[in-house]
């Protein structure tokens, strides 16, 4: 009994030393609280640029969440940046600064199933490549854009992907405020006209492909059934196919007819790990390289370089 008098005696002095009223100190932190914005990502109207087609789209539909049910929601900005994700030595980086594609207003989006407003925000590859001002040069494959939203409210606050305080973990939320759209080549017909393939050994004794001989050629298998072999010769077994003499190096070409649809290329393999070769375009373009000790398969061709 003299020790709950005790407790109950501390906790009177306590409340009259820090002034205890039926406001909880919870109640204070949310008074203190400044509500802000979240652009939750509920859909997507596109992720890559199609390198051949300025019509294509990288898109997201949004839902504006602020403190008021969208009420405060005044506008999207969007902006990108040309990424050039590839500098070999010797060239130069022609990744751009940050540049505003376009402001996207409140008024374009609606009520969405919770009451959020909801709307489209999207740019299409042109677009993308006027406002940055990058050159069509200066484009490749494999590049990308990295694209940025503000979400600005009726007060002049804006929200990003930076140290604002925006949410952008979490799986509900999905607000990362920034996204990259890729710059893809979708395939293309091959380029009609005559290829050059040039072929390397690093250890100059001719190709052994598939086997320890002389082994199977590089084939190019054409849309309309013909099939196209090549490789270097071998001094230790004779090729199945015409080969191209060499032990160190050796070039030869194919001719592609106007009209091909497809053409599939297939590389037999390195039974020693010293096969090397490169392929050319007829504009002179590199558009693959095998490297020594490549296994069997499909040949990658760079249909972003015709």
């Amino acid at each position: 009994m003299k020790n709950l008098k005790k407790h109950i005696t501390l906790l009177f002095f306590v409340c009259i030393a820090f002034s205890c009223s039926e406001e909880k100190l919870v109640d204070e932190i949310f008074d203190d609280t400044t509500r802000g914005l979240v652009l939750r990502t509920v859909g997507s109207l596109g992720v890559e640029f199609d390198i051949n087609n300025p019509d294509s789209v990288w898109g997201v539909t949004l839902e504006a969440q602020d403190a008021e049910g969208g009420d405060l929601f005044s506008e999207v900005r969007v902006y990108a940046t040309y990424v050039d994700t590839d500098v070999p030595d010797g060239e130069t980086d022609v990744t751009t600064p940050e540049a505003l594609i376009m402001t996207v207003p409140a008024s374009s989006f609606s009520p969405g199933p919770f009451g959020y407003p909801r709307g489209d925000v999207s740019m299409t590859y042109a677009e993308a490549v006027a406002g940055t001002g990058i050159a069509d040069a200066d484009i490749e494959g494999g590049d990308v854009f990295a694209i940025r939203l503000e979400g600005v409210l009726t007060d002049g606050r804006v929200f990003t992907n930076d140290a604002n305080g925006t949410v952008t973990g979490g799986s509900f939320f999905r607000s990362p405020y920034a996204y990259t759209s890729a710059i893809v080549c979708p395939p293309v017909p091959p380029t009609a006209g005559t290829w050059t393939i040039d072929m390397q050994d690093t250890y100059g004794d001719g190709w052994q492909t598939s086997d320890t001989t002389a082994g199977d050629p590089v084939t190019v298998t054409l849309d309309d059934g013909t099939v196209i072999e090549f490789g270097m010769c071998s001094p230790y077994g004779p090729s199945s196919y015409t080969c191209t003499p060499g032990v160190d190096s050796a070039s030869t070409t194919i001719d592609i007819p106007v009209g091909t649809a497809t053409a599939d290329w297939y590389f037999p393999g390195d039974a020693y790990g010293e096969i090397e070769m490169q392929i050319y375009t007829p504009n002179g373009n590199l558009v693959a390289s095998i490297t020594a000790g490549t296994s069997a398969g499909p040949i990658t061709i760079d249909f972003c370089k015709p």
